[in-house]
Order: structure tokens, then C-alpha cells, then sequence
């Protein structure tokens, strides 16, 4: 799997949640809005910038990782990006839904939605409020910037993150248009399946950094290390 599909699928799938867990903020931002060309255009325009926002920090971050791979680091920084990956699925599997920690991601998150809710409606403000959506704490997005910092480079970074985007679009989009539908959706507890999704990212990076030379899972990451192995 090429590093760019893998960002569609975290995307697609990612996408799940993020609509559980941003959505119930999306939705009181545009509810009661009849749809028109207008409207339509300024939720394209929103989903835009939040995607946009995505590549930014992938860039930013893919700069820190390319720090790394120049220096020769990228195998210990992929088993390191592991670790933590693993680290996070056990802290969200146990420790989430602890009410001080509850607490700290409400404050967090009000800052952006306030922000959001003063540009929504001014004219072309939907672009802004989306790359304001971009920064909001989501642990897919966490999830998909720990791989982009393990490119090759900042662009591909970059493209990553705009890859993993473009895959949260068709249902972030979807349930933007039809904001009719989703407080059913927000009873089903997809959240549950992220530890599970960050313990086999985790685990797929400490592949990655054990330098095993098996296509795709485990790719020579330091061709002189695997050298002296033999």
C-alpha cells in the first residue's frame, strides 16, 4: 500500500469519527440553513480550509520529521513515533473518559468553536472557520500527522495530510448537507474503536523501525543497519 493510499483509508475511515466527534459542533454551526448554491459553496469552502489547515501542520511537522531522516534518525523516530501511538491507544482505552480530562478538551475546544461561530456567517468566512476546524483536537488527525512526520520529505508531508483530508471528505461533507440525520449517529460509540486503531498504527511503526525488509510493512529504513545484522 502506497504511503498515499494509506492516508485515503486513515481518512475514510477516520472520517467515522471525526463526524461523531466534530459533528454535534458542525451541527449547531450550520443548523437551520436552507440549502442553496450559496450555502453548498460555503460548505465546500469550509471543508477546504480544514483540510488545508491538515497540510499546513503536516508540513510543519513533516519539517521536524525530515530533521530526523537527514540525520539518519528515521528508524528510531519511527519506533519512537510507535511507542507513543501505543501509549495513546492504552491512555484513550483507560483513561478517557476521566472527567478532569473531559473537562481540559471542552476548554480546549471552545476557543475554536467561538472563533468558528463568529466567521461562519460572514461572507466568505466558511473558508476561515474551516481551516479554524482544522485545529481542533481529534486523535484521527494525531494519528495521521505521527505518519506523516515519517515521510521521506516535508511535501510528501504535506501530501499526506492532504490525502488524508480528501479521504474525510465524502462523509464530513455528506453530513454537512444533511444535518438532519446525524443525533442518531451520535449514540452509536465508534470512539471505542480509536485505542484500537492507535495500538495497530503503533504497532505497524515499530515494524517500520525494525528495519525487517519486507515490502511495505517493514522497509529498509537504514540499509547499513540491516547490513550488519547479517
Amino acid at each position: 500500500m502506497s504511503y498515499n493510499l494509506l492516508a485515503i483509508f486513515m481518512g475514510l475511515f477516520g472520517s467515522v469519527h471525526c463526524t461523531l466527534m466534530c459533528g454535534p459542533l458542525l451541527y449547531a454551526l450550520q443548523q437551520n440553513q436552507k440549502l442553496s448554491f450559496i450555502v453548498l459553496l460555503n460548505k465546500v469552502l469550509y471543508q477546504i480550509g480544514r483540510i488545508l489547515t491538515y497540510g499546513c501542520i503536516g508540513l510543519l511537522l513533516g519539517i521536524v520529521g525530515n530533521a530526523f531522516v537527514l540525520k539518519g534518525w528515521q528508524q528510531g523516530f519511527s519506533i519512537l513515533t510507535g511507542i507513543i501511538l501505543i501509549a495513546l491507544g492504552l491512555f484513550n482505552a483507560y483513561v478517557h473518559k476521566n472527567p478532569t480530562l473531559i473537562a481540559f478538551q471542552t476548554k480546549a475546544v471552545q476557543p475554536f468553536a467561538k472563533a468558528m461561530g463568529r466567521w461562519m456567517y460572514k461572507p466568505n468566512g466558511s473558508f476561515i472557520a474551516g481551516m479554524l476546524n482544522g485545529f481542533l483536537p481529534c486523535g484521527m488527525v494525531y494519528m495521521a500527522l505521527a505518519s506523516a512526520m515519517n515521510a521521506e520529505n516535508s511535501l510528501l508531508s504535506f501530501q499526506f495530510m492532504i490525502f488524508f483530508g480528501l479521504g474525510t471528505l465524502p462523509l464530513m461533507l455528506l453530513f454537512s448537507i444533511l444535518s438532519s440525520f446525524p443525533k442518531k449517529l451520535f449514540k452509536i460509540k465508534f470512539s471505542s474503536l480509536l485505542p484500537i486503531l492507535y495500538i495497530l498504527m503503533g504497532i505497524w511503526f515499530l515494524l517500520r523501525g525494525a528495519n525487517l525488509d519486507i515490502p511495505y510493512l517493514s522497509p529498509l529504513l537504514n540499509v547499513d543497519g540491516a547490513i550488519s545484522c547479517q
